[in-house]
């Protein structure tokens, strides 16, 4: 009875029964081209209101607080989905506004928080009482159907968190720097990543040599997006020359996330993962390896024929991984992929956050690289403002602004100082988090009035540590390369997190989960401080780093063997 209600009340809705849902601005770099064809299909990704996000935020911290007499009780798949599992009134509300567009079916979560439905531009811009339009990356030329703004029926206007794609525009794919190919193996100084890095220096300069990870529940994992592919030939070529005793046996898995594929051919292989898998690879042998290869974000192709599935792309990851069973996910996950903050809507930017937290009271640490455009955010960063004004400032990134992941800046040499490529700052959406929040202003108060305007004083401190970024030897393509960015950090950090959640859970204790809490208030102790270099960008000198968390290398780089008496 109560759909049928719903139905006859939203029945020829005049404009006035709309409200605005969500908007942004258009964001630099991004031309409009035309009109989008009306028979162009969409892939709707539909976020349903959650319940009870408060208290997921709150356990999430009791569970990842060391002070906490709740510390490493993480929950289970079920507790999680039970917590923040949205009403069936909001459930059915939002299935009735889909049949009265003449909308059937539709995929509903594992979590009945995502619901994703087919339809054509036609009906998407009736149904969010909006118009799409192509647009074109200037500098990329990536092209997008999207829409500044859309609105919802005031009956289901509350049961909505948001809706994509609509007005997040596609991520671009970032350039790793690469220095030229050559086939013979560089024989790099194995005592000091000086000269260039390979995992053996890594494991001296970070203490992590003489560990052997052994325990059969530890898995690492890595995420592929982009069209970015895992290489296994790439990876048994490096581990050969870096890591022998693994290049014969060991492979990393991958897992297909909606339609994603991880072609074999030596051509497809990505550069970006195939950093990725050969880092962590080799700092974590012979712990399980999983890849997952991530569908989305293709070039758009106006067939009536085809739906547009071009939801950048951790809602899709996300939604797959928060379904996986209790024992199935890895306790730790390296992500090296990010957009400037503004261009992120605001909805899209939260909801994705409160579910990175889902995985995080999972007891699972997630690590992404905080960007390498110093503190200018991305590689397309333009220091103007996304708000129609253009005003000039510092652009934070995300996903590292989401106060519940682990941001990984970058370093580079020996002795390390900041990499001046680590993007850091303060996040223009999330307020600084208790956990670091006498960290950050510590580090405001050295800084006083300068570059006052340009960053926002109350926000998430970006990053939370580093790790070497520049000068690594990687095999891309069966030759060998050196690439930069803190896609370098990240994967080396995560290595030494899986061996860390390895360690303990050899000895039958909860993995470390959700990283930061430990991180402030005890692990730092584990870590070597950066005082020197910094980040620059905007035609500044950037944040400089300095004793203590700073905005360009956290709260500093690992000492694995320091650490592991930590935990």
């Amino acid at each position: 009875m109560k759909i049928a209600f719903l139905l006859t009340a939203a029945l020829a809705l005049p404009s006035s029964n709309f409200a605005i849902k969500d908007s942004h601005v258009v964001p630099n770099g991004w031309v409009e081209l035309s009109d989008a064809p009306l028979d162009h299909k969409l892939d709707l990704q539909i976020g349903i209101k959650q319940e009870n996000i408060d208290a997921l935020i709150s356990t999430l911290y009791k569970v990842s607080d060391p002070s906490s007499p709740d510390y490493g009780k993480h929950l289970t798949q079920q507790q999680v989905s039970d917590l923040i599992a949205p009403k069936q009134s909001t459930i059915d509300a939002v299935y009735a506004w889909l049949k009265n567009n003449g909308v059937e079916g539709g995929v509903l979560n594992a979590n009945k928080d995502w619901l994703s439905v087919t339809v054509t531009v036609d009906q998407a811009q009736k149904m969010l009482n909006t118009k799409y339009k192509v647009y074109q990356h200037q500098e990329s030329k990536v092209v997008a159907v999207r829409t500044p703004s859309f609105s919802l029926p005031k009956y289901v206007h509350h049961h909505i968190d948001l809706i994509q794609p609509t007005t997040k525009f596609t991520s671009i794919p970032k350039k790793i720097a690469k220095s030229p190919k050559t086939s013979a193996p560089k024989k790099l100084s194995v005592s000091s990543c000086d000269n260039g890095v390979t995992p053996q220096c890594l494991n001296d300069l970070y203490n992590i040599g003489g560990y052997t990870p052994s325990s059969s529940k530890s898995i690492v994992g890595v995420t592929g997006y982009l069209g970015q592919y895992a290489n296994q030939a790439d990876l048994s070529q490096f581990l050969q020359s870096y890591q022998p005793n693994a290049a014969s046996s060991y492979s990393f898995s991958t897992v297909l996330v909606n339609g994603g594929t991880n072609p074999q051919d030596s051509g497809s292989a990505g550069t970006e993962a195939d950093l990725d898998v050969e880092y962590v690879g080799a700092l974590t042998y012979p712990t399980k390896h999983v890849f997952y290869s991530t569908g989305g974000s293709p070039p758009y192709i106006p067939d009536a024929n085809e739906s547009s599935n071009d939801n950048e792309p951790y809602l899709d990851w996300l939604n797959y991984m928060l379904a996986q069973p209790d024992g199935s996910i890895p306790q730790t996950i390296t992500t090296s992929y990010g957009d400037d903050e503004q261009t992120v809507p605001y909805s899209y930017a939260v909801r994705v956050c409160n579910d990175f937290a889902q995985l995080g009271a999972r007891g699972v640490s997630l690590l992404f690289s905080s960007g390498d455009g110093g503190v200018s955010g991305g590689q397309y960063g333009t220091c103007k403002s996304n708000d129609g004004k253009n005003t000039r400032e510092f652009l934070p990134t995300f996903p590292a602004s989401c106060p519940y992941i682990t941001a990984v800046g970058g370093t580079t040499g020996v002795p390390e100082t900041a990499a001046g490529l680590s993007s850091g700052g303060f996040s223009n959406y999330f307020g600084t988090p208790s956990y670091q929040s006498a960290n950050v202003q510590s580090y405001l108060k050295t800084l006083g009035s300068t570059y006052k305007g340009l960053y926002n004083a109350t926000g998430r401190g970006i990053p939370d540590v580093a790790a070497q970024a520049t000068g690594f030897t990687i095999v891309n393509q069966g030759y060998e390369t050196s690439v930069d960015g803190t896609s370098c950090a990240s994967p080396t950090f995560a290595g030494v997190v899986s061996n860390l959640n390895d360690y303990l859970l050899g000895q039958g204790k909860p993995p470390l989960g959700f990283l930061n809490p430990w991180l402030y208030s005890k692990g730092f102790n584990g870590l070597n401080d950066i005082t020197s270099g910094s980040n620059p960008g905007c035609n500044t000198n950037g944040f400089s780093a300095g004793k203590g968390w700073d905005p360009v290398t956290g709260l500093g780089t690992p000492n694995f063997k320091t650490l592991q008496t930590l935990v």
